[in-house]
């Protein structure tokens, strides 16, 4: 409750928080939107494959020229101000840097410019979860192993809904789900670039003027992105994850206390301790009153009479038994809020959520009947999607993780809502990712 006093002292004593960012797109775009307000922290240097495009950005997010016009790093850290440039590795390597934001969305790239951070013994902020839903436990043992903090980005649902499991555990409730909200309707994990923006509700116009990537909001609505994040929550909070993935249950932030109980009194839940998504439309695609579709949400149980009733004299929200209520933020404000992570690893020491286990992965699935030599355009694009697994099936079944299937050619046809394994394509496994990946499977030996 006191980054904030926290923070501040550090300014007051001329000791800035250095934080290099790598990617400066709509995420990082969001977070320095808010940078230049928070004591303390210092954007030293700004790391994007278009050095222009990132100067674009940051003009229009408010920057004034003078603030991002370091010629190197040596003058960004002696005048407070921003050095950009087209190579991770520079931020990487300055010992004055602090803390390295990954935020590029390229799971395979994001995993380099970690274990190089981690390394280089910088903390790290991982803003690309898709890297995290793949091999965020072995990212987090390796940060462990050279006592550095790998984190969660808070504004992202999953350190939301980690902070929110915290809360319940620490008070002492038992947790019987935990998970965010989603706009779905089944179709939509057929959805491509092409057809998102009408399905999302936007206009192309309000689209372009918000610089939106099509591809990535895509994997918002397909499904992937939610795959994705619940994985994350489920190895950070030591949840399980349905057999068959996602059920998408439809209903209101009150309707969740009913949705989130066991299957043996009217819920949706096989067992508890599990994550899940709850849709903002009804089964008939009409919009659900009082929704959570931007939020987060954490289910807990009245496990003793006493604590029973006193839900019911404080007048809390329960289901139809009094047993089970939930907690909630409506909304996740995306880089906006990422403060709060640099913030918890500057003062405190601290991540905003990190993999303990690996009990959840995500499975790359065929959204078409594609022939054999179909190259794969991974996460958001036109030909998978990602669906969410036991980690244990997903690995026995060798089922090809979404996170490493961009540009992976198909070496046999796959049919639609098929599965697909590794058996089932051909892909460079020489890159860090792939150790990662080997590293996280052995958890399960």
């Amino acid at each position: 409750m006191n980054l904030f006093a926290k923070l501040s002292a550090r300014h007051e004593a001329g000791h800035p928080v250095r934080v290099g960012l790598i990617g400066a797109g709509k995420f990082g775009s969001m977070f320095l939107a808010q940078a230049l307000k928070i004591p303390a922290l210092h954007i030293a240097g700004i790391a994007d494959l278009s050095p222009d495009t990132a100067r674009d950005n940051l003009a229009l997010v408010g920057w004034k020229k003078e603030a991002y016009g370091a010629t190197n790093l040596d003058s960004a850290c002696a005048q407070q101000t921003s050095f950009i440039t087209d190579d991770p590795a520079c931020l990487i390597a300055d010992d004055r840097i602090e803390i390295i934001i990954e935020a590029t969305g390229d799971p395979i790239t994001a995993v380099d410019h970690i274990i190089s951070a981690l390394n280089a013994r910088k903390h790290v902020i991982n803003v690309t979860v898709e890297a995290d839903a793949f091999c965020g436990p072995a990212l987090a043992l390796h940060a462990e192993k050279v006592g550095q903090i790998y984190s969660m980005a808070y504004g992202d649902q999953p350190a939301l809904v980690c902070d929110l499991v915290d809360w319940a555990r620490t008070c002492g409730f038992t947790v019987m789900a935990a998970g965010r909200g989603h706009k779905w309707e089944p179709h939509y994990r057929f959805s491509t670039p092409d057809t998102i923006w009408d399905y999302w509700g936007l206009t192309i116009e309000q689209a372009e003027r918000g610089r939106l990537n099509p591809k990535m909001f895509n994997a918002f609505l397909d499904g992937s992105k939610p795959a994705i994040e619940s994985a994350a929550i489920a190895n950070a909070c030591r949840l399980q994850v349905p057999e068959r993935g996602l059920s998408f249950p439809s209903g209101s932030i009150d309707d969740i206390p009913q949705l989130m109980r066991p299957k043996a009194i009217g819920g949706i839940l096989d067992r508890s301790h599990m994550v899940e998504v709850v849709s903002s439309l009804t089964t008939d695609g009409e919009p659900v009153a009082y929704n959570i579709r931007k939020g987060v949400w954490v289910c807990i149980e009245a496990d003793t009479d006493y604590v029973r009733n006193c839900f019911e004299e404080y007048k809390i929200t329960t289901d139809d038994t009094g047993c089970y209520s939930c907690l909630y933020k409506r909304w996740h404000m995306i880089g906006l809020e990422l403060g709060m992570s640099v913030g918890a690893i500057a003062v405190r020491g601290e991540a905003s959520g990190a993999a303990s286990c690996f009990h959840a992965d995500v499975a790359a699935v065929a959204k078409a009947a594609f022939p054999a030599g179909t190259v794969l355009d991974g996460e958001g694009g036109a030909t998978i999607y990602g669906g969410l697994r036991p980690a244990e099936v997903s690995v026995e079944n060798r089922y090809l993780p979404l996170g490493l299937s961009n540009k992976a050619r198909l070496i046999k046809p796959v049919l639609p809502d098929q599965v697909l394994t590794f058996d089932d394509v051909e892909l460079d496994a020489s890159r860090v990712a792939f150790q990662m990946r080997r590293e996280t499977e052995a958890l399960l030996k």
